[in-house]
């Protein structure tokens, strides 16, 4: 028998998870359009219906994700340094003011293509996960080295500072959860992945105290106001100082009111769903204008559809990304070598941490953050972005090679 052997295609497509895929797709245009013709009282052109708009994203995002099954993971990880640095230049470009960036509510975070809006940070999440999955492909012996960690630690760090610096915390963040695990998979000591969760535990406790507990006129790091604000909300912590004055007290309850309305409004549209929901098109939230028009159908989407359809709708959706996550699982543990082991614990733990984050913004598990819900949140670059890591996990299961 020959020592090598080609790798096979035939039947090797996880159609389970296209279909699954597809009820996601279809919810999210569903939902959408609830969502922004709740409260619409004039007819739009039809080019420029949010849901119609998504609908056009979602079949883009189908034929990039076919381009990426064309060529073998293996071939296209080669050119994973160069995508990594382009989405770094982008990172920084973005920062710079100029008539092809946008300013929107105190952040800079996207390209204005008149057409559409291009946030890079989203796109600079796969192209980590490509890079990071080919530097961790190496022998298990040089990861053990210290000099590997580091390196490998900076390119979770570059990406996570630039877009902090955007700012945006949220997106930030989810670049930890894919990036440990990734390393973990990949064989890095434990003893290192140990130390350095300690490290980040210290300093996110440091970091809450600092924010929540220092007193008036104590050094504080340096946050957005809004992002202050919703930290204090999570936590329940009253915006006004100990010693400020009635009229001091009365200004920051009413602020504290303002940030938190959102999250309050999510909490009841997902309360008053009840079972079975009160139909589509009929939640009362939207519809009224108590859940926000702006953030109705890209951030707590997911609140629309919990009252529109209820627990029985939610948990119909959470079993959809069950399905999306479970295969894509079951597609790592099938693979052959490291690099396809990777890139499908990349995707899945990448996907896993939007779902988590989102949904448990919805129901306040988690604090208010722009991260949006996987195909169902309005947003081309999410879609995009979603569609072709999905894309991804296919290549590695359509090139695995057989033994």
């Amino acid at each position: 028998m020959s020592a090598f052997v080609q790798p096979q295609r035939q039947s090797r497509v996880e159609w389970l998870q296209l279909l699954a895929l597809a009820g996601l797709m279809l919810a999210g245009v569903l939902f959408i359009y609830s969502a922004t013709h709740a409260r619409a009282s004039d007819p739009m052109p039809w080019h420029k219906e949010l849901f119609i708009r998504q609908m056009f994203w979602c079949f883009a995002g189908l034929g990039l994700g076919a381009v990426m099954c064309l060529v073998d993971y293996r071939s296209l990880s080669r050119w994973s340094m160069v995508g990594y640095w382009i989405v770094i230049v982008l990172l920084v470009v973005v920062l710079i003011p100029s008539p092809f960036t946008t300013l929107r509510g105190g952040a800079r975070r996207w390209f204005d293509l008149k057409v559409f809006l291009l946030q890079p940070s989203e796109f600079a999440k796969l192209a980590f996960i490509f890079a990071f999955g080919n530097f961790l492909s190496r022998p298990v012996e040089e990861l053990r080295a210290p000099g590997i960690f580091f390196k490998a630690l900076g390119l979770i760090a570059l990406p996570f500072l630039l877009i902090m610096k955007e700012p945006d915390l949220g997106s930030a963040l989810i670049f930890i959860p894919p990036g440990l695990m990734m390393m973990l998979v990949a064989g890095v000591p434990r003893r290192f992945l140990a130390r350095s969760i300690a490290i980040v535990g210290v300093l996110a406790a440091l970091f809450l105290v600092d924010i929540l507990l220092a007193p008036p006129g104590w050094w504080q790091l340096k946050l957005e106001d809004y992002q202050r604000h919703r930290l204090l909300v999570y936590f329940g912590k009253d915006f006004a100082p100990p010693n400020a004055s009635p009229e001091e007290k009365v200004r920051a309850q009413r602020l504290q009111l303002e940030k938190s309305y959102q999250g309050r409004q999510a909490l009841i549209s997902v309360g008053s769903g009840g079972w079975t929901g009160k139909g589509w098109c009929n939640g009362d939230q939207t519809s009224l204008g108590f859940l926000p028009p702006g953030a109705a159908h890209t951030d707590f989407i997911f609140s629309v559809i919990a009252e529109e359809k209820g627990f029985m709708g939610s948990v119909i959706v959470i079993a959809l990304y069950s399905v999306v996550l479970f295969t894509g699982i079951r597609i790592a543990g099938q693979a052959r070598d490291r690099l396809g082991k990777l890139l499908a614990v990349g995707v899945v733990t990448l996907l896993f941490s939007h779902v988590f984050i989102n949904i448990g913004m919805n129901i306040r598990l988690m604090p208010v953050t722009g991260v949006p819900l996987p195909l169902l949140s309005y947003g081309g670059s999410s879609v995009l972005c979603s569609l072709i890591a999905i894309g991804i996990l296919q290549n590695v299961n359509l090139y695995r090679r057989s033994y």
